[in-house]
């Protein structure tokens, strides 16, 4: 079947090139749905975990801040939720934008649209039912907070439309996935303070870094079709850049967790996650598409160290 055709959810056609061997929505998921939540990568959940993990920081950062749990429970559940909702109305997003550029390269085009397993007014109304969740849980914040969230839709809207216009499309797409780490402070404190800031910046970092990475893997395919990113702004130095950035991202929530007065065990989730960046920088190899598959994912784990220290940190301080 080519690209256009249409690919009942049961045939091999229907299976997404990139997502995970058994993944649970090609092993568990109803057959109607399985093509809207592969739309929404839910066969490939990482973008959700990266999503939140800035909110998770932030969210135990401002409890460092307050000396007290609070609403930190509450909140990370939300954030959770909100985190893979809004990942998944992203990618919907993303991929009703770029239909007519997935179909073009190989490891897009058995994405559910260019595919024909989504028809573009079912993608769309897909896109408007996540969107709803997604402001239900952002309703159950402060009124700061819920403005903020508000304020991040104009960088989502246009982060699409920059791959045409700009080499560094990861620097869009950082602002948006570090959004968490103001909104984690904000759903809090209702504002925002420089550990915050800090946070947001380092975050940025961190984002554009391992989305250069993934970036890697397309370089060919996006240079023939007329796609810009990092990856082939850099070309043969992706390698020091990712370093670089990964470098700025781990100064700047140092920067973060001294000016929240944070102790050791913060410190030493810091630490853990400069050494996973550290890893990742020394076994990058640009022309590996499989290899920078990996490396973006594991940034997953690099996180959960991040957050695994911020966390015992305040559970140190409140029992």
């Amino acid at each position: 079947m080519g690209p256009g055709s249409a690919a009942g959810p049961n045939t091999l056609a229907s299976k997404v090139a990139d997502a995970p061997a058994g993944n649970w929505v090609d092993r568990y998921a109803p057959a109607g749905l399985r093509p809207f939540l592969r739309l929404s990568r839910a066969d490939r959940p990482i973008g959700g975990w990266l999503l939140m993990w800035p909110c998770w920081w932030s969210a135990a950062l401002v409890a460092l801040h307050q000396g007290s749990a609070g609403q930190t429970l509450w909140h990370l559940a939300l954030f959770l939720v909100g985190a893979f909702v809004m990942r998944g109305a992203g990618c919907t997003l993303n991929d009703l934008v770029d239909r007519d550029i997935d179909d073009k390269v190989e490891r897009t085009r058995s994405r559910p649209i260019p595919s024909g397993q989504v028809s573009v007014p079912g993608a769309a109304a897909w896109l408007g039912l996540q969107s709803l969740i997604g402001l239900v849980v952002l309703l159950q914040f402060n009124r700061f907070a819920v403005l903020l969230g508000i304020s991040s839709l104009a960088v989502v809207a246009v982060y699409p439309f920059m791959k045409r216009i700009t080499s560094w499309p990861q620097a869009v797409l950082g602002l948006a996935f570090s959004w968490g780490a103001l909104m984690g402070w904000a759903g809090t404190a209702a504002g925002l303070a420089l550990p915050a800031l800090a946070l947001f910046a380092g975050s940025v970092m961190w984002v554009i870094a391992y989305d250069t990475i993934y970036a890697c893997q397309d370089k060919e395919d996006d240079a023939i079709v007329g796609v810009r990113s990092t990856a082939l702004l850099f070309g043969d130095k992706a390698q020091a850049a990712v370093g670089a950035f990964y470098a700025g991202a781990v100064v700047l929530i140092g920067l973060a967790l001294a000016t929240n007065g944070s102790g050791l065990l913060s410190y030493l989730g810091l630490a853990g996650f400069a050494l996973h960046l550290a890893q990742q920088v020394l076994r990058l190899d640009h022309r590996d598409g499989a290899l920078c598959l990996t490396l973006f994912r594991s940034n997953r784990d690099a996180g959960a160290i991040l957050f695994a220290g911020l966390i015992a940190d305040c559970l140190w301080r409140w029992l």
